[in-house]
């Protein structure tokens, strides 16, 4: 929905055209007082209609700086925030996976957003220059017919040097803010594996990867820079033209005695006025510039969300998850699928696969934190995509290797979790050491891998969800830690449906049934004891395992 009109945008609106009109009225006043100066009517009532109109265009000009700016700021603040609640809205369901990355996304939140901010003011400012050069064309016309002849012998290869601009600046902002946000992108993944990149002593290396767009990006600056350059020379010699054809005509009709002497004023300011329409080149660059990144923004306001229901689950379901003919896919690479499974309700289903076998992609899919691209995950036999955001969010819960606390402090981060929560999590003992307790502001937290994960499970444990999906959210624990902890979760969470990514054997020994996945497809459901006769079983575990001890 488009943003609707604020103070500073009413104020550019007003202060741009009674700019506009007090500059075109300029020339005519100023004609005036120099008729009355020849004309030896100089009192003081002779200037006052041109002390007026320079004051109002200074008055207009004043409002018009401070509100182009300010409405610029506005406009990128609510699209930026329209932005962010559009992506948060899309949810993890598969909506961004293949789209642009995290380092595009954050260019276009940052960069394309704030050039689309500019938009309303650099649109505005070029219509008021356009209605200004109009403008000033009829007076040269009211003047005379011969001097408004003499500036349209200018006018047709002005227009076609504007069209021509616009033509060339837009293709290359586009492709200028495009290379811009690969190098976001490739910057953002190069901090996210600095470790490793440290440890291979490999920063050369990365550091060439990452800037190897730059090439690029200079060879699309220098084309806008060359095309600004060339604009700016032909509109300067065309604007010399016009203004001496004009003033030539103006001089054969005062010789002639067709013209007063102050029409000649007017006749040059009007001249100067209307051959402004030719140097809008700068404006054209922040309409231009400010077109290329809406566009880039509107390609991820485009997205739509993810469709969902209202409907409810049955009243004393115990959580039973069947997926039906799933498949996931990468564009054309399936990565999951096709899979039956169906997870009993109440029972503990561990997901055990070598690395890349899609248990992760599997957990993700009742909380629809990715949906598949074929098939449907049903809970106590509704599917989810008809389920309500709400009675989704009540019905599963997770926890991660890696989980992110949102809030400003500890206790808004752990939703709702309290004292026993975190003691069965284990994360009692550090949490009362912290500088103010539960009240600690997140961005003072210094954790540890283990200390998050075990934050991650208090506030699961605060959440009677009717199933519960573990996707590595114990890896970080010593074994005694996980040993104490994983005793507290299987008494919290006794009767529900659990599923647990398992990277230890000991995981697996202790569920109900293990799903051994091979290559994205379900190679058995069965339980963990039955399975160890089988020798891929055996290796696909002692590959999780070996996973669990280097993580």
């Amino acid at each position: 929905m488009p943003r609707r009109p604020t103070g500073w945008t009413l104020a550019l609106g007003i202060a741009l055209p009674v700019d506009a009109a007090t500059t075109l009225t300029l020339p005519a006043v100023l004609a005036g007082a120099v008729d009355a100066v020849l004309d030896h009517r100089s009192g003081p009532g002779a200037f006052l209609p041109l002390a007026l109109v320079l004051g109002a265009a200074a008055a207009a000009n004043a409002v018009a700086a401070a509100a182009g700016p300010a409405c610029s700021a506005e406009a990128t603040a609510d699209l930026r925030g329209r932005l962010v609640r559009h992506l948060l809205a899309l949810g993890p369901g598969g909506r961004l996976h293949g789209g642009p990355p995290p380092g595009d996304l954050a260019a276009r939140l940052l960069g394309s957003a704030g050039d689309a901010g500019g938009r309303r003011p650099a649109v505005l400012g070029a219509a008021t220059a356009l209605l200004t050069s109009v403008g000033a064309i009829l007076g040269l016309g009211l003047l005379s017919p011969w001097l408004a002849l003499a500036f349209f012998g200018g006018l047709v290869p002005g227009v076609l040097l504007i069209r021509l601009f616009l033509r060339q600046a837009g293709p290359v902002f586009a492709r200028y803010q495009e290379v811009q946000a690969e190098l976001a992108a490739r910057l953002t993944g190069a901090l996210t594996g600095l470790r490793s990149i440290h440890a291979a002593r490999a920063e050369q290396r990365e550091a060439a990867r990452v800037l190897a767009p730059l090439p690029e990006l200079s060879a699309a600056g220098h084309a806008l820079w060359a095309a600004q350059r060339r604009t700016a020379w032909q509109a300067t010699l065309l604007i010399a033209l016009v203004e001496v054809a004009v003033l030539t005509t103006a001089g054969a009709l005062l010789a002639g005695g067709a013209l007063a002497p102050g029409a000649l004023t007017a006749a040059a300011g009007w001249a100067a006025l209307g051959a402004g329409l030719f140097e809008q080149v700068e404006s054209l660059v922040g309409v231009a510039h400010a077109r290329a990144g809406r566009a880039r923004v509107d390609e991820l306001l485009a997205l739509a969300p993810a469709p969902s229901g209202t409907a409810a689950l049955p009243a004393g379901g115990r959580g039973e998850v069947e997926l039906r003919g799933v498949v996931v896919r990468d564009g054309e690479r399936v990565l999951l699928g096709p899979l039956d499974l169906t997870v009993p309700g109440g029972r503990t289903v561990a997901l055990v696969g070598r690395s890349g076998s899609g248990k992760s992609l599997l957990a993700a899919l009742p909380g629809r934190l990715r949906d598949p691209d074929e098939g449907t995950v049903l809970i106590d036999g509704v599917p989810v995509g008809a389920l309500a955001p709400s009675e989704l969010r009540h019905a599963v819960g997770y926890a991660f290797a890696r989980p992110a606390l949102v809030g400003r402090t500890v206790r808004e981060a752990l939703a709702g979790a309290g004292p026993a929560e975190a003691a069965s999590a284990r994360a009692d003992g550090f949490l009362q050491r912290l500088p103010r307790g539960w009240d600690t502001p997140l961005d003072e937290l210094r954790l540890s891998g283990g200390e998050l994960q075990r934050l991650g499970l208090a506030r699961l444990l605060a959440r009677p969800t009717r199933l519960v999906v573990l996707d590595d959210a114990t890896s970080g624990l010593d074994l005694a830690t996980e040993h104490l902890v994983t005793r507290a979760l299987d008494g919290a969470t006794r009767g529900r449906t659990r599923l647990v990514v398992a990277h230890r054997a000991t995981v697996a020994a202790r569920a109900d049934l293990v799903a051994w996945l091979d290559a994205g497809r379900l190679r058995a459901l069965a339980p963990h004891t039955a399975l160890l006769a089988h020798p891929d079983y055996r290796a696909a575990l002692s590959d999780t395992t070996l996973q669990a001890t280097t993580v």
